[in-house]
């Protein structure tokens, strides 16, 4: 008896010697086996089935074999990355298909950049906790290049790069892979898919106000259910530490306060007292000042020295804007269609970590699970383009994180598994018929059903059960002779029950009208 496996390196075969001509033995750490062999060569069944690799040839016509599993490498992921089998993936790509969607009806084009790019274009201007999460290295080359950790600075460097060849305002959307080094959590990975959509080369707060209905009109057409999203003024933020002299510590002071829900609030005073001394209790008043989006916008205008001669503040001119379009949009209730004036607040304590945000911040949180954080966050980028082009190009965007998002609905119990995007397979009833199989799979295909053809002629019960597993609603059995002039028998997998049998064109209509209703 030939063991096809062996349980652990103790027991392998080590170097034992094996007679060339007339058998095979081997010692499993069990018991000794053999097996006569008219012709045991290195290309012999024997061999490759013990997985056997020869190393020397012995004066007596022994060959010395060692085995190969030895060198078998165990099949893993790294922390934080993922393998997705069909039954997740396809769901991936439903969701991914309703955000690009819903990007398109905006108008919105796609657009694609590499995944790797020179360090100094990623971090020119990330800094801090960004330049630690970066996966960075030197190539053969002798280059210094890094892993994009976000899609917003590939697409500044794109917007200059290809400058001439592109209308402005420019409306773009990127869908694709980024990485970041990071402690992993739930919904949250190192490395993930980002949903990004921009609008470069308009510095109009209408231009704000479309991403905000971008990221509200998205998540509800993929079924997000109830959100909020939570805004706020780097430049407003910035005016107020200007009034207490901490102007230049405002990245560590935004980066900190970024990490309010993340950290506790007792973490975060116990850092900013730190850095800003006797200042740390006015700038908590600053961050939780509460009330209405009015209420709110006010006080925090005061806060940061009220508004100018004229009676302006650029910053809280630029929320007070963003609030007249929101109830604008929402008297209509058939054009607001995601949700009234109330789905936005206007919230301090949004700063996004990032350095290049200059105005505008948001972030966006599930209604039914706000604990998961922020699934949909942006803001604008007023100077990020002038690290490389001399013009400057003004631009506001936003991201959804699709990982956390999924993580979320699936702890909604929203989204539904499938293992197949067929819904309709042809049974194999005699394997020298696929040709006809095909072409009567070629007739559902045609009209919009997706079709998979069994290849195996195995007992109906069998393929009943593989279809089962797919997830595929109706299987199609053809009768043994002339499969597509005879008549067909229609498995309903979800009731069980087999129809009588029809002809070919009734058995496509009926399945067309059973699927799409």
């Amino acid at each position: 008896m030939i063991p096809l496996f062996f349980r652990s390196f103790n027991l392998l075969l080590k170097c034992k010697s094996v007679p060339y001509r007339n058998e095979a033995q081997f010692f499993t750490g069990m018991k000794l086996a053999s097996l006569p062999c008219a012709a045991f060569d290195t290309n012999s069944e024997v061999v490759n089935r013990l997985c056997l690799q020869p190393v020397a040839v012995e004066k007596n016509g022994r060959l010395r074999y060692t085995c190969r599993t030895m060198n078998i490498i165990e099949p893993r992921v790294l922390k934080g990355f993922r393998d997705f089998p069909p039954s997740v993936e396809i769901g991936r790509r439903e969701l991914i298909e309703k955000i690009e969607a819903s990007f398109r009806s905006f108008g919105f084009a796609p657009i694609d950049t590499p995944a790797l790019e020179y360090a100094e274009i990623l971090l020119g201007k990330g800094g801090g906790e960004t330049e630690k999460q970066v996966y960075r290295f030197t190539d053969n080359g002798g280059r210094d290049v890094a892993l994009r950790f976000d899609l917003t600075v590939p697409f500044a460097r794109f917007v200059a790069e290809h400058r001439s060849e592109i209308t402005l305002p420019f409306k773009r959307y990127h869908i694709a892979k980024v990485w970041r080094g990071e402690n992993t959590q739930r919904g949250r990975y190192r490395e993930f898919t980002q949903c990004d959509f921009d609008i470069v080369g308009s510095s109009s707060p209408a231009s704000d106000f479309e991403i905000l209905l971008v990221m509200r009109d998205t998540l509800k057409a993929i079924g997000a259910g109830g959100v909020t999203i939570r805004l706020n003024h780097r430049g407003l933020f910035n005016r107020f530490l200007s009034t207490l002299g901490l102007l230049d510590k405002s990245a560590d002071i935004l980066r900190l306060v970024d990490k309010l829900a993340k950290i506790g609030r007792d973490a975060v005073v116990g850092q900013l007292s730190v850095i800003a001394g006797d200042n740390t209790e006015k700038i908590l008043q600053f961050i939780e000042a509460k009330g209405s989006f009015e209420e709110v916008l006010d006080r925090l205008t005061e806060l940061s020295g009220g508004t100018s001669p004229d009676g302006t503040s650029a910053e809280s001119g630029r929320l007070a804007s963003l609030r007249k379009y929101m109830l604008q949009n929402a008297a209509d209730g058939g054009a607001a269609g995601g949700g009234g004036a109330d789905s936005f607040i206007l919230d301090p304590s949004i700063t996004r970590g990032l350095d290049y945000y200059t105005g505008i911040v948001y972030e966006t949180f599930l209604n039914d699970m706000p604990e998961i954080g922020s699934i949909c966050s942006g803001g604008r980028y007023d100077n990020l383009a002038r690290l490389y082009s001399k013009e400057s190009i003004s631009g506001v965007g936003s991201s959804i994180g699709l990982d956390r998002l999924i993580a979320a609905l699936e702890a909604l119990g929203k989204p539904e598994p499938k293992a197949s995007y067929a819904r309709v397979a042809v049974a194999c009833v005699k394997e020298t018929d696929a040709g006809a199989y095909q072409a009567l799979a070629s007739r559902f295909r045609n009209v919009g059903l997706a079709c998979e053809v069994f290849f195996t002629e195995e007992k109906l019960t069998k393929q009943y059960m593989a279809a089962e597993q797919r997830g595929i609603r109706w299987l199609v059995i053809p009768p043994v002779e002339n499969p597509l002039q005879g008549k067909l028998v229609l498995r309903n997998l979800t009731a069980r029950e087999n129809s009588e049998a029809v002809s070919v064109e009734e058995a496509v209509a009926r399945l067309k009208a059973a699927l799409d209703a």
